[in-house]
């Protein structure tokens, strides 16, 4: 699918969508649009990796199959189950590929053991935003270069939410120092993962729902999740209460639909139409939700005798330094992977510039002097 305009396209959609459902007529013709009532009805199920108490990320899934139901007369029916429900959370790119499910709710990076690229995806460390990344997605060529991608495992893509920028995650102990790191045993997963496994990290990749016992029972000394609203659900505070920022490896980590090529082939073009506009709102709904939950979950949290420590800049520079060197060292060894590196980083080193200028000058000024 070729670059477009996606709100003129999610407008359409429901433009459209809703026409259909109402099985009304042009007023410029005589020409009748078929009614919805003509249309087959579509039943799909969607494993997403996120428990459903996670309500904001896994949330998503839920605001796209409301839309997606409204928009095509409750014909089209997508159904969201947790993860672990249908298949296991860190398998749900396979279960969509193979078909065991249509449609998939996920973290790409998850993933990179497939193909590194995935990364791209969703976030790789000291990268885009989410205004970056969705600039980039819609507007810069991304989407249709992780399409790409995602074609060589039967999948069609959509942005399906965003974070924002993480937090550093919770530690037992301070890190005062690069020094400090060396030989913790933390669960952070993708490049991340790889950057602090330079630094001397033992690195652990495990689902949202088992952080919580590992942390408790000692078999992990530290872990990251996203922000102050879900850590706060997850309850990490509870055990320990070092909570670092910022999470340089995931500035802004967006979220996905999978959609199973040869189901998504079967739909007519309006459910179509209709799952591109869902997934839309979705995507941007997601991180407008965060930024009205995280603010008061923060201050809960602090409330609660969390304290808030920023990494040290001998940790930030090191693993700066050990993200670009890995960047470049997939990027020397794989002629797609460079495809997207190049286009990544054209539209990162442009968005730093502009972002840099008058967006960096009112929020240091502003956010500083806030009472």
């Amino acid at each position: 699918m070729k670059r477009r305009d996606f709100i003129t396209k999610a407008a359409t959609g429901v433009a459209g969508a809703g026409a259909i459902a109402a099985g009304c007529s042009s007023p410029d013709s005589g020409d009748q649009v078929p009614s919805v009532q003509t249309k087959k009805n579509v039943t799909w199920r969607l494993a997403s990796s996120f428990s459903r108490s996670l309500d904001t990320i896994y949330g998503a899934a839920e605001v796209l199959a409301e839309r997606v139901s409204a928009l095509t007369g409750g014909r089209f029916r997508i159904r969201a189950y947790p993860g672990g429900e249908l298949v296991p959370a860190l398998e749900v790119l396979g279960a969509v590929q193979t078909g065991t499910v249509q449609m998939g709710h996920s973290a790409s990076y998850y993933y990179d053991g497939k193909n590194p690229a995935f990364a791209f995806d969703t976030c790789v460390p000291f990268g885009l935003t989410a205004r970056m990344l969705n600039g980039w997605f819609y507007y810069g060529g991304g989407l249709d270069l992780t399409r790409e991608l995602f074609a060589d495992f039967n999948i069609i893509n959509f942005p399906g939410g965003n974070t924002g920028v993480q937090m550093g995650g919770w530690f037992r102990r301070e890190i005062n120092s690069l020094d400090d790191l060396k030989g913790l045993t933390m669960r952070i997963p993708g490049l991340g993962g790889k950057v602090m496994d330079r630094l001397g990290v033992n690195v652990q990749l495990i689902s949202g729902g088992e952080i919580f016992p590992a942390l408790e029972r000692g078999a992990i000394d530290a872990t990251e999740w996203a922000g102050p609203y879900d850590d706060e659900k997850l309850g990490f505070h509870k055990i320990v209460q070092n909570y670092y920022y910022p999470g340089w490896w995931e500035p802004g980590p967006g979220l996905s639909f999978y959609v199973n090529r040869n189901a998504w082939d079967t739909l007519p073009t309006d459910y179509q139409e209709a799952l591109t506009s869902a997934a839309a709102e979705a995507n941007v709904g997601m991180m407008a939700k965060y930024d009205a939950q995280n603010p008061p979950a923060l201050q809960r949290l602090l409330a609660e005798g969390v304290s808030l420590r920023p990494f040290a800049r001998d940790i930030l520079e090191a693993a700066r330094s050990e993200s670009f060197n890995i960047l470049e060292d997939f990027a020397a060894a794989d002629a797609q992977y460079r495809k997207i590196f190049d286009s990544f980083v054209e539209f990162r080193r442009a968005a730093y510039r502009w972002m840099g200028t008058a967006e960096l000058a009112f929020q240091d000024f502003a956010f500083r002097s806030a009472t």
